[in-house]
This record gives C-alpha cells, sequence and structure tokens, in this order.
C-alpha cells in the first residue's frame, strides 16, 4: 500500500459527535498526515440544523464555516496540519463523490450510526453508495472509541472460493497491518468456509432429500489445510497464529460474532468491481455482514478498482 498523507474525514453538520473527525484526527497524528474536514450543506442538513437551533431559541445560521473551523481549531493546535471545506450540494453521496474525485485524499474517514436495540449499524444510503463508489479506501466508525491498544482484523480469503483476486488479499493485510502498527495493537486475521465435501455431498443429493455421511476426519483434514494456507498468507504481516480465526460456516454469522467475542475495534475488508456489471459488491462477505459489525469497517480496494467499473 502507499503511504497514508492525507486523510479526508466527512463532517456531519447535524451533530456535535463527530467519530469521523475525532478517529481521523488520530489516524492524522499516528500516520503523520495531513487532516482535511469536508462539510456538505445538503437540504436535509440546513432544515435539521434550523428545527434544533428554532428548538433553543437561537437564530438560524446558515454558514458551516464557524462549525467547522470550531472543529479545526483544536486539532490544529494539537499540531496537525489541517484544511476545511465547506459544500453545498444535493444529494449528499454525489456531492461526497464529487469532491474525492479532486481530492488528493489516501483515506476517507465517515461516521455511522448504531442502534443498539437491534444491535445492528444503520448504514446509510450515501455509505453504500460511496462503498460501491468510491476507488479510496473508506473507513467507517461507530461511535465507540478504540481501544489503547486496538485489534484489528482482517477478513480474508486464501483459497479465493468467492473469486476475490489474491492481490486484494494482500492489500487487505498491507492496510491491517499499517493501522495495527500505527496504532500499536495487533493484528488478527479471519476467515469462514464451506467444506467442500458437505457442498459437494448436497449437490449430489440436491434431486433426494437423502443425508450424505462425510467422515469427521476427512473435514479434518479440510480444516488443517485452510489453515496452513491462512498461515502461510498472513505470516508475512506478522499475524500470530493465536491470532488466526478460522471455522467452517458462513461469513456473514461468523464475522459478526467474532468481531464481538475478541472484541475488534476494527475489520479491515475488500472490495471488488464486477466489469460489465451494472452494479458490483464488497467482496464475499462484507455485504451480508457489515450492518451487524460491532465494531469499524475499513472496505478497501484493489489498485485497479476504477479501472473495472462499468460507468
Amino acid at each position: 500500500m502507499d503511504r497514508i498523507t492525507n486523510i479526508l474525514a466527512v463532517v456531519d453538520p447535524t451533530s456535535t459527535e463527530q467519530p469521523a473527525v475525532d478517529k481521523a484526527a488520530t489516524l492524522a497524528m499516528k500516520f503523520d498526515a495531513r487532516l482535511e474536514l469536508l462539510a456538505c450543506d445538503t437540504k436535509f442538513a440546513r432544515e435539521t440544523r434550523a428545527a434544533a437551533q428554532l428548538a433553543k431559541g437561537e437564530a438560524f445560521s446558515a454558514s458551516l464555516e464557524p462549525f467547522v473551523n470550531s472543529l479545526a481549531g483544536p486539532l490544529r493546535q494539537r499540531g496537525l496540519d489541517v484544511t476545511t471545506h465547506c459544500i453545498r450540494q444535493d444529494p449528499l453521496h454525489v456531492a461526497l463523490c464529487d469532491w474525492m474525485k479532486r481530492s488528493s485524499a489516501d483515506l476517507v474517514v465517515k461516521d455511522t450510526h448504531y442502534r443498539s436495540l437491534l444491535k445492528r449499524t444503520f448504514i446509510t444510503n450515501t455509505d453504500w453508495y460511496m462503498i460501491r463508489e468510491l476507488g479510496l479506501p473508506l473507513l467507517l466508525t461507530k461511535p465507540r472509541s478504540w481501544a489503547e491498544h486496538p485489534r484489528i482484523a482482517a477478513a480474508v480469503d486464501p483459497t479465493h472460493a468467492n473469486d476475490k483476486p489474491l492481490a486484494l488479499d494482500h492489500r487487505i493485510l498491507e492496510y491491517g497491518k499499517a493501522f495495527a502498527d500505527s496504532l500499536q495493537g495487533e493484528l488478527h486475521a479471519l476467515h469462514a468456509y464451506l467444506p467442500a465435501l458437505l457442498v459437494a455431498a448436497a449437490m449430489s443429493s440436491a434431486a433426494a432429500p437423502v443425508f450424505t455421511a462425510v467422515p469427521p476426519e476427512a473435514l479434518r483434514a479440510e480444516e488443517d489445510a485452510k489453515r496452513k494456507e491462512l498461515l502461510a498468507l498472513t505470516q508475512p504481516y506478522g499475524v500470530q497464529p493465536s491470532h488466526l480465526h478460522l471455522e467452517s460456516g458462513t461469513p456473514s454469522e461468523f464475522l459478526s460474532r467474532v468481531a464481538a467475542e475478541c472484541h475488534l475495534d476494527l475489520v479491515v475488508m475488500g472490495a471488488i468491481a464486477r466489469s460489465g456489471l451494472k452494479q458490483f459488491y464488497i467482496g464475499s462477505t462484507a455485504e451480508r455482514v457489515l450492518q451487524w459489525l460491532p465494531c469499524d469497517v475499513l472496505v478497501v480496494k484493489s489498485p485497479d478498482f476504477g479501472k473495472s467499473l462499468p460507468f
């Protein structure tokens, strides 16, 4: 991966809490990077701010500059190189992606919202659009702070059973290692797989619901082979064998459960584009698990991601 020298944080003009700005500032300090704060004044944002100020008996201020500068001031006092930008455009996802085309950012940080009662993350249409459109690494953050020594996990597929290119697995691990090293955390690796023998047995009995037994020793042999592949992939990045998490099962259930059990702070996932299709998806795991992860997620793409887009 290229060195991160410029981080862009998306400011939420409707909230006093700015987890994206806070974590972007932390990363800027650790990576010795510049920090950009970008606020987009959409119609929804203006109406929300106006309602909140009216409820407090305050006069509505249409300008976002004072608010964004109030965020930038303390960060500059900490020694960060901070620039601010305020734009007005609708809809938000188009405004942000248009801006990124002209930005020199290496990493984009945006907040998401956690619905504790449902134990899920509220991924907005803007978030999904940015995941699918943005070629830059995208860090989606939650209000929860990172641990002093955060646990960071790379979600990989060393067997490429889900047609994810090997180069992307290495890119996922590169970013995972860079974040873990900079934040003085520990790097884990995650992989869930469906046993080939069980899949073959299920397919062979599809016409008639006949149970086909698979010898346990055969399943253990397949698991041992998968573990060796995972170890070979992750060893160059310093992942300890005790930090390898491998299970047979569906990725969506596995990732969210392990993230909770291991108290992960960040999961790094990959995105791939499908050439010739009108849309593309973000790898073999993320689309189905993203909303259930109890931690932040960093979505990275292959270097040629943009070339694969059908538009």
